[in-house]
């Protein structure tokens, strides 16, 4: 509450700062009022009005953050810090029916299966928005998975979860997901050394057999989908990589992946040993890998790859034999490295360090034409010298961790987890140009669009490891907490701190919001999931029920206020497929679809297909109903399956009405209708006078509206029907339908000239 009612003053804020303002907030009070009472000084104030968005306003970025241990993403606005929606990706998500109905069963269900066991969680940590020369261009998202190596595509027209795909050689991995500058391909990186055939090996074998690797996955950017076919791996030592980056510009073609215990220590702290962070930190410096992919990938077409679990991997001795691997030192456990927008410098830290690192790609290059060498691992793979491939280094925090770079020329911001600082400083001459402190111990950090070529400034977000104090206590385990920064001007200034109620968020990407152009609807009957017509869509009065191979296939509608059909009867033992279709036009007319005791819960988001397919173990009676309050008769718009005993056959009895109708019945419903009619004629005469064809958001409506007084014709031409043959009762209930598909008429109606008297539209001369 504290914080959203500093957003609502915030207008007022901006306009008079520490005068008394025109309009109250709380009943007669003024904001100079409510200031002295708060405590709030004009500092606040600004800040908040910085990252107020008014009512029915949009926000300039949106955030993809990780959801860490949810196995989920989720988007939020920027600057207003409104979360938008959670998205399942490695595990299910019921509002949206992720891992419910068949169609998202089928994508969840093929890459959860691992060593026979049904994965039933995920680690989501590095999301990545996909390229086109270099920038982003709002088409997908790819997120890994570090506690089961996979790595999923989510459409951005859409915000669904397409596909996941299972790294066939990796047992554990942190490097991904990050692009090259057009999206053909997407790196993953290991993170802790292990056999890549996944067999037991005794750890007495470590430095020969176990081993890390980085896999490079084809993306086919036409079908929206990972060519795993065309997808390969390169082996690594068994040290443990850890984040990557793609070159850009004059370092296109080549990848970056570091490194942190390249002393390659096995702990045993159970047997007496010293523990892994004793023995994976001893050394001053750890490795970067530096690999020339674009060469890899004719390596591989020339058959020069080995093949482990059906899969193509370029083995160490290949790559150092064809000269696409080497090896720069850098700082000690170091977690990022960072390749600048113009690709000519790369930039690391050590988190056991105080300096941040910055490598030149042209002196990098020289040294490799040059064959100028510091030496060799123990694995035969040149090593470049330090000091001969830095531009600089400079002290920028104890603890320094993450880079991402401004719109500013030479412009960088470094987290620094140990100091809980922000250190902004410049790349090119080696120069600190300010820190803040941030509330606690930062791990990642973003700018807007700060991964790719053209930057965009203004705001970065601290994605920090720790709240504490900062928010109401809500048990032992706190929310997280990103934190907005403004970054416009020549000194950082915190503006708002975003609890976070979900997962351990690793790391996040900023988008700009006009860069996205998301769907309102499907086509009608679409599987969203396969991108293509379900063969199971159905259209209003063309519900069925049809058994085939052992299933009974119900193809059904959802529509305000009603589910077609109504009644299911099956029997007990009968695997049962219910197919709905929303058949709605109108934006954000979303339906649900649940079963009492069957775990059937599908979201049938306008033109949308969902299934679900289940058996029918025990007879009984069955509700179901809309998950989705969607309209004034929301909980009228329910249904029954009904399961017989086996063997037990099906009677017809007539129905014993709850409520006797007569003719005058109908004749007061028909009146009221007519009176309805009136309106509806008086809101199309109000849109066809205006320029409506020039409002995508009223055309929508305006087909859906035409499309629900389609509807009411039908209904009322049964109820004359029956009045006709003086069946009073079914008159008049179906002139009640009638009526309510004129109120849903109306409804969209009324909303479309709403919305045209909100935004300017004029009137049009015949």
């Amino acid at each position: 509450m504290r914080k959203h009612f500093i957003k609502a003053l915030a207008c007022s804020a901006a306009l008079s700062i520490g005068v008394t303002a025109a309009g109250s907030v709380f009943a007669q009070d003024t904001l100079e009022d409510v200031m002295k009472a708060r405590g709030l000084t004009q500092k606040d104030v600004l800040a908040a009005a910085k990252t107020y968005v008014p009512t029915g306003g949009r926000d300039e970025f949106i955030a993809v953050s990780s959801g860490g241990q949810s196995g989920q993403i989720f988007l939020y606005g920027i600057p207003s810090m409104r979360i938008l929606k959670y998205i399942g990706v490695f595990t299910p998500e019921p509002w949206q029916g992720y891992g419910f109905d068949d169609e998202s069963k089928a994508v969840l269900h093929a890459g959860n299966l691992i060593n026979d066991n049904r994965i039933t969680f995920g680690d989501t940590h590095h999301p990545a928005i996909s390229e086109t020369n270099g920038e982003y261009d709002g088409e997908y998202v790819f997120i890994n998975d570090k506690a089961n190596p996979r790595l999923a595509v989510i459409d951005m027209k859409d915000f669904e979860t397409k596909q996941i795909v299972i790294n066939p050689i990796m047992s554990s991995e942190h490097g991904g997901a990050f692009v090259s500058p057009n999206t053909d391909y997407i790196i993953e990186a290991t993170q802790y050394p292990a056999p890549l055939n996944r067999k037991y090996t005794p750890l007495s074998k470590f430095n020969e057999e176990y081993r890390g690797a980085v896999t490079y996955w084809k993306f086919n950017r036409e079908k929206g989908r990972i060519d795993v076919d065309a997808s390969f791996s390169l082996e690594l030592p068994p040290y443990s990589q850890d984040l990557s980056d793609f070159g850009k510009g004059p370092s296109d073609g080549w990848t970056l992946t570091n490194s942190f215990c390249s002393e390659r220590y096995v702990g045993g702290i159970e047997k007496g040993r010293p523990p892994f962070e004793a023995g994976c930190s001893q050394k001053d410096t750890d490795f970067v890998h530096m690999i020339n992919w674009k060469r890899a990938i004719e390596i591989v077409k020339e058959g020069k790859a080995e093949k482990i679990n059906g899969h193509n991997v370029i083995m160490m001795k290949t790559a150092i034999k064809e000269g696409i691997l080497f090896l720069i030192p850098e700082p000690k456990s170091p977690h990022g490295v960072d390749v600048s927008p113009d690709g000519k410098f790369f930039i690391v830290s050590g988190k056991l360090d105080t300096h941040a690192s910055v490598y030149s790609f042209e002196k990098i290059f020289k040294l490799i034409k040059d064959k100028d060498y510091a030496g060799r691992d123990p694995y035969g793979i040149p090593i470049l010298d330090l000091k001969k491939s830095l531009h600089l280094q400079l002290s920028v925090g104890l603890g320094p961790l993450h880079t991402q770079y401004d719109s500013k020329p030479c412009t960088v911001y470094t987290s620094i987890y140990v100091d809980s600082q922000v250190t902004k400083w410049d790349y090119c001459k080696g120069k600190v140009l300010d820190t803040i402190n941030i509330h606690y111990n930062i791990g990642h950090l973003m700018t807007m669009e700060g991964d790719s070529v053209k930057p965009k400034g203004k705001y970065l977000v601290a994605l920090n490891k720790l709240a504490i104090d900062r928010f109401n206590p809500v048990g032992p385990l706190h929310p997280q907490n990103h934190q907005l920064i403004d970054i416009s001007g020549d000194k950082m200034q915190l503006l708002y701190d975003m609890p976070v109620p979900l997962g351990e968020p690793h790391y996040a990407v900023a988008i700009k919001a006009d860069k996205l152009k998301p769907k309102v609807r499907y086509k009608l009957g679409w599987n969203s999931r396969k991108d293509r017509k379900s063969k199971y869509r159905t259209r209003p009065g063309r519900e069925k029920v049809v058994r085939k191979d052992g299933v009974v296939h119900v193809y059904g509608t959802l529509i305000r206020s009603h589910i077609t059909p109504e009644i299911i009867e099956v029997e007990e033992g009968e695997t049962v497929s219910i197919h709905m279709t929303n058949v709605e036009r109108a934006q954000d007319e979303t339906h649900g679809f649940a079963i009492y005791g069957h775990n059937v819960n599908l979201s049938v988001e306008p033109g949308k297909t969902a299934s679900a397919t289940f058996k029918v173990k025990n007879p009984g009676v069955y509700p179901y109903y809309c998950t989705e309050f969607c309209s004034a008769l929301h909980l009228e718009m329910e249904g029954i399956l009904l399961v017989r005993p086996k063997g037990m056959k099906a009677t017809k009895i007539k129905f014993q009405e709850g409520q006797v109708y007569t003719e005058a019945d109908f004749k007061k419903q028909v009146k009221t209708n007519i009176a309805t009619q009136g309106v509806i004629d008086s809101v199309v005469k109000f849109i066809t006078e205006r320029n409506y064809k020039d409002f995508p958001t009223v055309v929508g409506l305006v087909e859906d509206a035409v499309e629900q007084l389609g509807f009411a014709a039908e209904s009322k031409k049964k109820a004359e029907d029956f009045a006709a043959k003086k069946d009073w009762q079914n008159a008049t209930l179906w002139a009640q339908q009638w009526f309510q598909y004129q109120v849903k008429t109306a409804d969209m109606g009324l909303r479309a000239k709403t919305y045209l008297e909100q935004n300017g539209a004029k009137k049009v001369t015949k």
